[in-house]
């Protein structure tokens, strides 16, 4: 059977399951809609968890950034699995004793103000669109390639089948499906690294593949990595920093304490019937996790090897471009891949040297989709890593836009605008925010700032500036009062939102950036997707000041935050 085909069928099948579990499991009430009922297993929620966190930038983006930034990509590996420890340790037992629906819940009771709630809310819209564009690249990526269709054709046909899917289904629909989507992306993602490790070193363990020599050598798979790319005029890959030191402890702490702070992923420990629950599902989805997080150093570095080998031809001289592979065709109709033969020699000249480099897009998001063909793998195995990125786009899509239509209908309608609205008024309002959602996160993924994982990470800084402090300082510090979380997290969205859009554009529009992207302009030499860690240390500065010349909170909520700070026995999730 012909590749088209096959990846036909089986992405096929994987969306019928998906769309088959949403009706199986429409939700009926809110809180079905908003928490699944309560009642989800804390092995199956963790699974659903990991699903939900494992996005596009970590199936699709992760690998291919790490494939072209070298030991600089660890931040990503280090900041998201370090932010889920922080997670499971200081945030989600806590917030699962609170029991109430959503993280804006948790910060208006907690700060007494219908203000601190609707500021909640803006920071999670806020972050929530960000993370989502990210998604939809992904989305517009994967369909692009394996539908043979346009990027923007294939981006709405994945917002389709995520408004099926989403909007009928809700948290109790979602989870079901997450579920699914878990195995399908975590198949699809270790099987042809298996493969492809076996074909480089022999070893079957990606893990144990990265740091053994290659088959019928005595070269480490990481040394001849090394050499080539120096070769080429690129930089080493075992030992690239990204940009500095500082940058790099910046990054990691921007995305550590972003995921502990990602609406999205919290609501889901109100999902589980006991306190105890939220930590073992913490637990079960770190474990989830690990298993792709262990193997994207792999993928990473014997794609790009793969990828050089391939560009430099039989001879070494360069690829003849008229005899360039299949992939390498299918992935120039995307857009996403573009040769430019600027020595007319008809071959393709792959270097560091702008001047010179024939190849003059290799979008990173493409590296794993490809990475298959690039090792001509088995058509089976193609199609299966086109439905499991796809499966990864879609099920962390699907969490971010519940999180957006959730703080809309529940916070802002049912919490402080109308709070006489019935509930099924409210299930229909949640319903009708998720689709202008869905519509308003496909026009911004028309036009994304950056790769799918430094959108993302752009989202995980917005987070961190935010929603962590004032998350944190609500558990651990009876003193923070709503006086100084309100101006804590304005301060720390403000100061992170400025310096991001002063160096990718007002709402990430071309040319309405103030300072360009230029290094010089960096405060301290940090990025701006890196810049989370100092918008939350601005946050925590003002919010701990405001506090100080401001009446301590009133004595029922200090005794709540002595409540919660206990995570045991059974708590109902219910509203307000």
């Amino acid at each position: 059977m012909d590749l088209q085909t096959l990846t036909y069928l089986v992405v096929g099948a994987t969306f019928a399951l998906y769309i088959g579990i949403a009706l199986w499991s429409r939700a009926g009430s809110t809180h079905e809609f908003y928490v699944a009922g309560g009642g989800i297993h804390p092995v199956a929620n963790g699974m659903a968890t990991a699903a939900d966190w494992m996005s596009a930038a970590s199936f699709i983006s992760m690998a291919g950034l790490i494939a072209y930034m070298g030991y600089g990509g660890s931040v990503f590996l280090m900041g998201w699995t370090g932010g889920f420890v922080l997670l499971a340790m200081f945030l989600a037992p806590y917030l699962r004793k609170f029991g109430k629906f959503t993280v804006p819940e948790f910060i208006g009771e907690r700060y007494y103000s219908r203000t601190a709630r609707i500021v909640a809310v803006i920071c999670l819209i806020v972050c929530s669109v960000t993370y989502v564009i990210g998604q939809m690249k992904g989305v517009g990526v994967a369909f692009s390639r394996f539908l043979e269709v346009d990027y923007d054709i294939g981006l709405y046909v994945g917002m389709g089948i995520v408004f099926v899917y989403a909007v009928l289904g809700g948290m109790k629909g979602i989870t079901y499906t997450q579920i699914a989507q878990y195995c399908v992306l975590i198949f699809a993602f270790t099987i042809p690294a298996i493969f492809i490790s076996l074909n480089l070193t022999g070893n079957p363990l990606p893990q144990l593949g990265l740091g053994s020599t290659l088959i019928g050598s005595d070269t480490y798979l990481l040394d001849k990595l090394d050499l080539v790319l120096q070769d080429l005029g690129f930089a080493q890959y075992s030992t690239q920093e990204r940009l500095s030191k500082l940058n790099m402890f910046a990054y990691t702490l921007s995305l550590m304490i972003g995921t502990a702070g990602l609406p999205h992923v919290i609501i889901r420990f109100f999902t589980v019937p006991k306190v105890s629950d939220a930590r073992k599902s913490a637990g079960w989805a770190l474990l989830f996790i690990a298993i792709l997080y262990t193997t994207a150093p792999a993928v990473s570095g014997m794609a790009r090897l793969n990828l050089v080998d391939t560009l430099a031809g039989r001879d070494g001289g360069g690829l003849v471009y008229d005899e360039r592979p299949q992939w390498f065709k299918n992935w120039e109709k995307t857009g996403l891949l573009e040769f430019e033969d600027k020595n007319g020699d008809g071959r393709v000249t792959h270097v560091a040297d702008s001047a010179v480099n024939e190849m003059v897009t290799i979008d990173r998001d493409i590296i794993v989709l490809a990475n298959p063909e690039i090792a001509r793998l088995p058509n089976w195995v193609i199609a299966l890593v086109a439905a499991g990125g796809l499966a990864a786009a879609l099920s962390t899509a699907a969490g971010l836009l519940l999180a957006i239509s959730s703080a809309i209908s529940h916070d802002l309608l049912k919490g402080v605008f109308t709070p006489g609205i019935s509930e099924k008024q409210e299930l229909l309002a949640s319903r009708i925010a998720m689709a202008v959602a869905i519509g308003f996160a496909g026009y911004l993924g028309l036009n994304p700032p950056d790769f799918a994982a430094g959108t993302v990470a752009l989202a995980f800084g917005l987070a961190a500036s935010s929603l962590f402090p004032a998350l944190m300082l609500g558990i651990f510090s009876k003193r923070v009062t709503k006086e100084g979380a309100i101006a804590g997290m304005l301060a720390g969205l403000g100061a992170t939102l400025c310096y991001v859009f002063q160096h990718k554009g007002i709402m990430f529009i071309p040319g309405t950036e103030f300072m360009g992207g230029m290094q010089e302009n960096w405060f301290l030499g940090i990025e701006p997707n890196a810049f989370g860690a100092v918008g939350a240390l601005v946050n925590v500065i003002v919010a701990v000041t405001v506090s100080r010349v401001t009446a301590e909170p009133p004595s029922e909520v200090q005794e709540l935050v002595e409540h919660i700070r206990v995570p045991s026995g059974v708590v109902p999730t219910h509203g307000r």
